[in-house]
């Protein structure tokens, strides 16, 4: 399958989840903890080093901030390419609870990604079985680490045991 094909899924099962929790209220920003300063996202492309990224199987040079390079307004996303997989970290103020809600985001389960506490969770559609999600609750909201694995492929892991594989390299350099 192309890359452009294969861009272009990612870009959909990406879109799905952002989309889905984008902000519709006016306002002053909030944190979790009820006061009106807005913390700063932690941005993935600047705060995940270059060996963690090798290590997780990923090229540093395929970096892609947004989506397909678009900035998305209250969020903070980095994607890498890998020979049968790409990972996207997803940095937002919004909360475990939020992404539990959102209609599509299914079979939620607590698990331990390098030590740390996170929210297992698929999203449904037709990139259901080649995709993983856990969600890190932060200061500033969730970190979000997602691992896709390339469409058409044969002898591809289960997105989840890579997203186990490649955590230990990646989940060090995820904000508290």
């Amino acid at each position: 399958m192309s890359r452009r094909i294969l861009l272009a899924l990612l870009i959909g099962a990406l879109a799905t989840g952002v989309v889905g929790c984008e902000d519709t209220t006016s306002g002053s920003p909030t944190t979790g903890s009820g006061t009106t300063a807005a913390q700063a996202l932690f941005n993935p492309c600047t705060g995940i080093p270059d060996d963690a990224l090798r290590a997780a199987g990923v090229d540093p040079a395929s970096e892609e901030s947004g989506i397909a390079g678009v900035h998305q307004s209250g969020w903070e996303i980095c994607a890498w390419d890998g020979p049968k997989y790409f990972i996207t970290v997803y940095s937002t103020s919004r909360t475990v609870v939020e992404f539990e809600h959102k209609p599509g985001n299914v079979e939620f389960r607590d698990v331990t990604v390098a030590g740390r506490q996170g929210r297992q969770f698929k999203v449904e559609g037709a990139s259901k079985n080649l995709g993983c999600d856990v969600l890190f609750p932060v200061s500033q909201g969730i970190v979000q680490l997602s691992v896709l694995n390339r469409a058409g492929m044969e002898g591809l892991d289960d997105p989840c045991a890579v997203l186990y594989r490649v955590g230990p390299s990646i989940v060090p350099s995820l904000p508290h």
